[in-house]
């Protein structure tokens, strides 16, 4: 079983990113004779985002690809979701909006979810969901030190680029909407700077898969690859290295 990081950017048509996690679920789910596999969907909604036409469209999308039953849970921003929500399920998916509150809604959930996928169940994180199952996850932000380091409009509402302990499902920062929202260079900075020891920037429509055997890319756009550059005997960040994870 496998952890599954897109990068956002949802359409009825692009399902290629999906067919792994929900043929994971339908596997999971077949071991105790379910023959649906149940996916609880995590939703937090803030000022209408996601809207709407996510909130319906994404977990029919979800059962397009796959016999599965979407258990949707919906919050608003600041409250937090019922471990429940993680009872008799076959595969968690957490959605995407604004990060920060996504962050917040989940800590409830943290000890437990580590446990589920630690046992094999599979995790999907969407946009804000792959941002927040990293170890040092980035909530948001546009500035380090003052300085732009990616587009205002990409900062979730933050100023300077802020971390929190995440989910602990991967060892790498996450950062998402890549080329589509120039945050690829968030990450670069926060590298430099030595806020995290390297990570990935995910495009749109594109899934980073994680399991037990080698990264594979699925999907239309690139998973970026960020790590720095460190002196030989100081040991200090000296620069950064951008490159891309080859595509299955």
């Amino acid at each position: 079983m496998s952890i599954h990081l897109v990068g956002g950017g949802w359409s009825i048509e692009a399902t290629e990113v999906y067919e792994l996690f929900v043929a994971e679920a339908a596997t999971r789910a077949a071991r105790i004779g379910r023959a649906v596999p149940r996916i609880a969907v995590l939703i937090v909604v803030e000022d209408d985002v996601p809207s709407a036409e996510f909130r319906s469209g994404f977990p029919a999308m979800l059962a397009s690809v796959g016999p599965c039953e979407p258990l949707v849970t919906e919050v608003v921003s600041s409250d937090v979701f019922d471990t429940i929500v993680l009872s008799d399920i076959d595969a968690l998916l957490i959605g995407g909006g604004n990060t920060p509150a996504y962050f917040e809604a989940v800590v409830p959930l943290v000890d437990q979810v580590r446990l589920l996928v630690a046992d094999g169940l599979p995790y999907l994180g969407f946009s804000a969901g792959a941002m927040i199952a990293a170890d040092t996850a980035i909530l948001g932000g546009y500035r380090i030190g003052g300085v732009e380091v990616c587009p205002q409009d990409s900062g979730e509402d933050l100023d300077e680029v802020t971390l929190a302990q995440g989910l602990g499902l991967v060892d790498l920062a996450i950062d998402v909407h890549a080329a589509q929202w120039g945050t690829l260079t968030r990450l670069i900075a926060a590298t430099e700077a030595g806020l995290v020891s390297g990570g990935v920037a995910i495009d749109e429509n594109t899934a980073l898969v994680v399991g037990e055997g080698a990264l594979a890319v699925i999907g239309d756009g690139s998973v970026w690859r960020v790590e720095p550059q460190l002196d030989d005997e100081s040991g200090d960040i000296v620069g950064v290295s951008v490159g891309t994870l080859g595509v299955e």
